[in-house]
């Protein structure tokens, strides 16, 4: 069975009322208030009172109930909510709160509507994918046609690699079976890795909506951190899979794979950690699970 990328929650694993963690995820249990204090109790029967406090935000998973007196408590300490599939591979939706604290939308918005502003922040994101380049001078259409010849590059690169047919990237919204073995595969993880990457843009304050290099789509910044990710996540793993799956997908397969990957890669704690970088706060702090 593939490792998860969640840890069972635990009295012991549960944060100090120093720290302040981005989000912690509950699956198979219940969300309820006693004593006004908000309690989670699991599939076996275990009670732990979570410290919403000193929580961003609760990604709740599969078989995840919760109160209505619970989301008042939750909401009162500015904990907000979302609902995701198991290890949040999926996102469904997120609860917003009318006392939510938005200086981090704030600074985005600001970031994203200033043109010298944006574009800095872009800059950086093509730097970790050309560490050798000098972008200084480069507009933001000059540095998605480099990434455009770079990932068309990486996929033939991969493919003389594995050994894999390659025709180009392909596919149909709706008809995911119509892809060959490797789209298919790229697919599904690209759309694993937004779910995550989709819960922890919510857990600290920021707006999947406002991106610095998408636009025009539903989640502008999800997708631009995601190619921070891809290479050695999604487009490697989906080629070495499509050599090992001999023509046939198989999604047990492909989801065991990709968490491990995500384990192995820190993407949780990573992806925290740029975001955070990225949006100009200082001291960014690894996210914990």
């Amino acid at each position: 069975m593939a490792e998860r990328l969640f840890v069972k929650v635990t009295r012991e694993l549960l944060p100090q009322v120093k720290d302040k963690y981005p989000f912690l995820y509950l699956e198979r249990g219940r969300l309820e208030v006693d004593d006004s204090s908000v309690k989670w109790i699991d599939s076996s029967g275990q009670i732990i009172a979570l410290p919403v406090a000193t929580l961003n935000t609760l990604l709740l998973g599969p078989g995840t109930s919760v109160t209505h007196e619970a989301i008042k408590t939750t909401s009162a300490a500015n904990c907000s909510l979302c609902w995701v599939g198991e290890d949040s591979l999926l996102f469904y939706a997120a609860g917003f709160l009318p006392t939510a604290d938005t200086r981090n939308l704030r600074q985005q918005i600001g970031l994203s509507s200033d043109p010298v502003k944006s574009l800095e922040v872009a800059r950086q994101m093509f730097a970790r994918r050309f560490p050798d380049a000098d972008l200084k001078d480069k507009t933001l259409k000059e540095m998605m046609g480099m990434e455009g010849h770079r990932v068309r590059s990486l996929y033939q690169e991969k493919a003389q690699q594995y050994q894999v047919g390659w025709k180009g990237r392909q596919f149909t919204p709706g008809k995911f079976e119509l892809s060959d073995l490797t789209n298919q595969i790229l697919t599904s993880m690209n759309a694993a890795l937004y779910g995550i990457l989709c819960s922890i843009v919510h857990s600290l304050g920021y707006s999947p909506h406002i991106g610095f290099i998408h636009s025009g789509s539903p989640l502008p910044l999800v997708y631009d951190l995601a190619d921070l990710y891809k290479e050695s996540l999604c487009i490697d793993l989906a080629f070495s899979l499509t050599r090992e799956m001999a023509g046939r997908y198989d999604k047990y397969k492909v989801s065991g794979a990709f968490r491990d990957r995500v384990i192995e890669m820190d993407i949780l704690g990573k992806a925290t950690e740029d975001l955070i970088f990225l949006m100009g706060a200082k001291n960014a702090r690894r996210a914990r699970q």
